[in-house]
């Protein structure tokens, strides 16, 4: 559904969330290790969340990257804005350029749900939200070994 883009922005934003406690910034090269992205397109992608202030990030020895603000401000529809734009909500189910409420193709009722009760998933959740589901082993989130 979401672009490969869109789903490292997530994963990133994820990972660099579950350390935000820390008060230290997450690096390039360990977020690309652990969640096994290339680490030239992830710099690609963190630049473009930094652009879009969903992080910020430092220069130097100690440098990488950090929430910008809150994770509990963070929803999931903000990212996938942010990479993917919205128009996957305006598509029709199988691609039809002439397809409404009114003149509906034949999945066009049923995907329209899918694709509200999808929508109200990413408003809804926040990454801090993410984050609680991770540690209180509600989900796992799957780590490359180092």
């Amino acid at each position: 559904m979401f672009s490969r883009t869109c789903e490292y922005a997530l994963q990133a934003v994820l990972f660099i969330a579950m350390r935000h406690d820390d008060g230290k910034a997450v690096g390039l090269t360990e977020i690309a290790a652990s969640l096994d992205i290339p680490k030239h397109f992830l710099s690609k992608i963190l630049q473009i969340l930094v652009k879009n202030k969903i992080l910020h990030s430092v220069k130097g020895p100690t440098g990488g990257f950090f929430l910008a603000g809150s994770p509990d401000q963070i929803t999931l529809l903000e990212i996938v804005r942010i990479m993917d734009t919205l128009d996957i909500f305006e598509r029709c189910g199988i691609g039809l350029k002439e397809c409404s409420d009114k003149e509906p193709c034949p999945i066009h009722n049923d995907y329209t749900k899918i694709k509200d009760r999808i929508r109200s998933i990413l408003t809804d959740k926040t990454i801090a939200q993410l984050c609680d589901d991770v540690r209180n082993g509600i989900a796992i989130v799957s780590l490359k070994k180092a």
